[in-house]
Order: C-alpha cells, then structure tokens, then sequence
C-alpha cells in the first residue's frame, strides 16, 4: 500500500526557514512525479510546487516561486520543500502527493 508521512513543519517567524520532508513507501517512488499543495486556515487547496520522476524538472506556484525549493533523493524514497523567507500567508498545513495518494499533513505556523 503506497504511503507518504509529512515532517518537518513548525513554528517559525517571518523570514524564517523550514525544511520539509515526505518519505514515501509501499511503492516505487522513482517512477512517479510527486506535488506539494497547502491548505492554509479557513482557504481551499493550493497546489505549491511539483517535481518530475528524476528530479530533474520542477515547477512552482507563482506566491512561492524564489523562495521555496522542492527536491528529492529517490535513493531514499524522500521528498523536500526547502522554505526560505517565509510569510505569515505561507502558514498552512503543507501535503504531499502522489496522484490520489495523500500524506497525512504537516503544520507550518508562521507568527511572530
């Protein structure tokens, strides 16, 4: 059964930085391209950032572009979001995914 488990989130002041973590199991990871997306209080789903099966190419929404980096290292089944300057507006629950198949969330609590 394929499974992805979030961490990494925290509470962190503004310009801060976090690093995320998404470790993938019960599939082969490298074969599949894997997204970011946040929901923050209150406010819908926002798809953050993706990355393609290599690692090799990625995207990002336009309110994260320059400040967050998403990577992964298939040798151990992970993936990251690099967050750096971050803005109370990032606050959210941060998931990864894989298709249908959703990590359970991590909280990212933005406040000075």
């Amino acid at each position: 059964e394929a499974q992805l488990v979030e961490s990494g989130g925290d509470l962190v002041q503004p310009g801060g930085s976090l690093r995320l973590s998404c470790a993938a199991s019960g599939f082969t990871f490298s074969a599949y391209a894997m997204t970011w997306v946040r929901q923050a209080p209150g406010k819908g789903l926002e798809w953050v950032s993706g990355i393609n099966n290599g690692g090799s190419s990625t995207t990002y929404a336009d309110s994260v572009k320059g400040r967050f980096t998403i990577s992964r290292d298939n040798t151990i089944n992970t993936l990251y979001l690099q967050m750096n300057s971050l803005k109370l507006e990032d606050m959210a629950v941060y998931y990864c995914k894989r298709g249908a198949v959703w990590g359970q969330g991590t909280q990212v609590t933005v406040s000075s």
